[in-house]
């Protein structure tokens, strides 16, 4: 209680001093309100104005979410409606341009002529005038009649894209090389001795040079593309004409075609075919002959040519390759064996190896240390080895060989350990086409053969086989589709994919072929489902796993892929 009235009597102590201090002191007082005031009243003005500007800036955030939503809707609406998307070309099925009284050469090329990402056909025909869509002759560029005229036919529809008077005669032709004359083209080797190079996308011809082979000479092919040697930007050419048991080489300026230093000479004991491997940074030739096996470094044959030393990248010498060659005679002494049909590059781990066919095996020769990896044997093997996949993703061998009068085995070998993974026997004519392969979406291969097909036990052997087409793919090892039968003359086959992963395709060109009388000349490109669907299912074994009818959907509905 002495507490309670002790703080009673402090309050209002405290309360009388306020009091009397008011008493005292009124202005004070009043001051001290209206400073309060003014202060509230800045206090409200500022809160009014951050709410003022709180509301425009609101009102702009408001109208540009408005504005970009309208902008969007703009661009959808203009690549919706307004701007045009590219047209995808439209491929047809099957097409077909037929040439009258014409012969034809065994050349045919797949390039994107016209740029429209669909492949396009180039090859070649002999005849008085060219076709009707041109009315193009051989005098338009100083030729007697009859003539040979390149021709570049659109994979679409096959619409003549463009065609040229080349040459008198055409002993070779070769498209896809990317840097000839400054753009990617056509090298033409005619009659009498020329070398043209043609412009792939609209025909013009970019340079045209003379050359004096010789008499009786052969062109050794394929022509090769080699590093820029002369400096003028552009990559060059080396081609090999052989003549009797001598090799020329002539090295050529891809830009203007002029001949880069002399002609060299190579000495082999015979007919002579060559291919061009790249172990590790270096480039060499290899020549091989019926006994002997050759091998020349690119920096050699350019510095023989210049008469000077050569310098460029991808112009080294190998140290092994150095080592087990003969540098008098350039012979290979470990890899010279008898009758060597074929030389191949087939792609390895790190760089490519070399597979030597001769008349009684194959071997697969390291192109890192020149040592046998597997050896097959096989004997008189028909035409070049194709590359293909029966397994996913493990390169494989087609090889065709001869087993009898008009009588093949092909067989499909491993190319890492030799081993035969499938094989068929089939009657053939000697001129058939050689197989072709085309890449699945499964990483496998569809491979497309040529020959007759007879049943086990009833095989009789014909003097003129049938030349039907069949359809194999790894996944029905006992099913062969027969696509079509063809009794005219064929001259150049080949399969590709028309546009990229799609419209898997072949094309056939038949007819009269040049020393024959001239004739139709056909050229036919066709949709491979088309033959799909209307195929005779075969059964290579008697266990029938599906029916026929779903066998057919299934590769009907096979996707496709391009390789890189």
């Amino acid at each position: 209680e002495g507490g309670e009235g002790c703080l009673d009597t402090y309050e209002r102590a405290a309360m009388d001093n306020k009091d009397s201090e008011a008493e005292i002191h009124p202005l004070k007082t009043e001051d001290v309100k209206a400073q309060e005031n003014h202060e509230n009243c800045v206090e409200r003005r500022i809160i009014i104005k951050q709410a003022s500007q709180l509301s425009r800036l609101s009102r702009w955030r408001t109208a540009a979410f408005f504005i970009s939503l309208f902008l969007c809707l703009m661009i959808v609406f203009a690549f919706s409606f307004i701007i045009p998307c590219p047209e995808r070309p439209v491929s047809e099925r099957t097409w077909l341009r037929n040439y009258d009284n014409a012969v034809a050469y065994q050349f045919l090329a797949i390039e994107d002529v016209n740029e429209d990402k669909v492949q396009d056909v180039v090859f070649i025909f002999k005849a008085t005038n060219g076709s009707s869509s041109f009315n193009s002759s051989c005098s338009d560029e100083g030729l007697p009649s009859p003539c040979a005229f390149i021709t570049a036919v659109s994979g679409t529809n096959g619409r003549v894209l463009w065609e040229r008077p080349a040459a008198t005669e055409v002993e070779w032709m070769q498209c896809g090389i990317k840097q000839l004359g400054g753009a990617p083209g056509c090298l033409v080797v005619g009659q009498p001795v020329s070398l043209t190079a043609v412009d792939q996308q609209t025909g013009e011809v970019q340079w045209r040079q003379s050359d004096d082979f010789g008499a009786n000479y052969t062109v050794l092919t394929p022509l090769s593309v080699i590093p820029d040697v002369d400096g003028d930007g552009v990559q060059d050419l080396i081609i090999f004409i052989a003549t009797g048991d001598k090799i020329k080489t002539f090295i050529h300026s891809g830009k203007s075609g002029k001949q880069i230093g002399s002609t060299g000479s190579l000495n082999v004991d015979g007919e002579a075919r060559y291919v061009m491997l790249s172990p590790g940074s270096s480039h060499y030739f290899l020549f091989y002959t019926a006994n002997s096996l050759y091998a020349y470094s690119l920096k050699d044959l350019c510095s023989a040519a210049t008469g000077m030393e050569i310098k460029l990248p991808g112009l080294e010498q190998d140290p092994q390759w150095e080592k087990n060659m003969d540098r008098t005679t350039h012979r290979l002494t470990t890899l010279s064996a008898g009758d060597i049909r074929y030389l191949a590059k087939i792609p390895g781990r790190s760089r490519e190896n070399i597979l030597v066919v001769s008349s009684e095996m194959a071997t697969l020769i390291s192109a890192q240390n020149l040592q046998a990896l597997w050896t097959l044997n096989v004997s008189h093997v028909m035409s070049e080895p194709l590359l293909g996949y029966y397994k996913p993703d493990v390169l494989d061998v087609v090889l065709e060989s001869e087993i009898g009068p008009n009588r093949k085995k092909v067989m499909i070998v491993e190319g890492g350990s030799g081993a035969v993974q499938w094989d068929l026997k089939l009657n053939s004519r000697a001129e058939s086409p050689r197989p072709a392969m085309l890449s699945t979406a499964d990483h496998r291969s569809t491979f497309l053969i040529w020959g007759e097909y007879q049943v086990a036990g009833n095989e009789t052997i014909s003097t003129a086989p049938l030349q039907k087409l069949y359809l194999f793919h790894p996944s029905y090892t006992n099913v062969l589709l027969e696509l079509r039968n063809n009794t005219d003359q064929i001259i150049a086959f080949n399969a590709t994919l028309f546009e990229r992963s799609r419209h898997a395709c072949y094309v056939l060109l038949r007819g009269p072929q040049p020393g024959e009388e001239p004739g139709l000349v056909s050229l036919m490109k066709r949709k491979l489902k088309e033959d799909v669907s209307e195929s005779k299912v075969i059964w290579l074994s008697q266990l029938a796993v599906d029916s026929e009818q779903y066998i057919r959907d299934r590769l009907y509905r096979m996707r496709f892929h391009s390789r890189v």
